[in-house]
């Protein structure tokens, strides 16, 4: 029985990632660093702190990480706050399931400065019980602390729980925490990784081919 609703926020609710990869290429390129977007592909869905690890490490950078995730978020947030663009249909399906009396969770690889701009920025505050970011738990996706650490705000069992997602590393996460979950792929070109099969339900066209009736009746069910 479903009791609670877990969402993503970067690919899922806003399409953060144009404004992501301008701050990643104006950080790396201090370094001497042309961040393309090819590079960017296997980081959709990491949280900041576990990619500029990631990154650094494989460029030879040694500032530390936290003066790292710092300048990218500054820039970020200069973006994200002239321009950030919602997506109609998952915003559909959570403020349906609010109306249903269902409690809410976002649960984001962003920091928590970050979520609070976006949530500002599309109105959102008031649609969740609970915000939870990668920084606040001790391992981001894949790993499934973060929306562990959501079901237990929420006070309900993992198993109860929906995840929304669009990355591979956040479907592995949801499907680690025990919980159901509704992928849309931010990148649909087949061949889809594996843990896209294994979601619940797959929107394998990503989120043009979403249809919010269609994922309600799904859940209502």
């Amino acid at each position: 029985m479903l009791s609670a609703a877990i969402f993503d926020l970067d690919g899922v609710l806003v399409d953060s990632e144009p404004n992501y990869l301008a701050a990643e290429r104006e950080l790396l390129a201090g370094y001497g660093i042309d961040f393309t977007e090819d590079m960017k592909r296997p980081y959709i869905g990491w949280g900041t702190r576990d990619m500029l690890i990631d990154v650094a490490a494989r460029h030879g950078i040694d500032d530390p990480v936290d003066a790292l995730v710092a300048r990218k978020n500054t820039t970020y947030l200069s973006l994200t706050r002239r321009h950030v663009t919602g997506y109609p249909g998952t915003r559909e399906i959570l403020l349906a399931l609010r109306a249903d009396g269902l409690p809410t969770a976002l649960a984001s690889g962003s920091s928590p400065e970050v979520i609070d701009v976006i949530l500002t920025t599309l109105d959102l505050h008031d649609a969740f019980d609970a915000v939870v970011s990668a920084e606040q738990v001790p391992h981001g996706k894949p790993a499934p602390d973060l929306f562990l650490e959501a079901a237990r705000r929420l006070a309900v069992p993992p198993a109860s729980c929906v995840v929304f997602e669009d990355s591979e590393a956040g479907v592995r996460a949801a499907l680690a925490a025990g919980m159901r979950c509704v992928a849309i792929p931010y990148l649909p070109d087949p061949p889809l990784p594996e843990p896209f099969h294994r979601a619940h339900l797959l929107i394998d066209g990503g989120m043009p081919a979403l249809n919010p009736a269609t994922v309600l009746a799904w859940l209502r069910t």
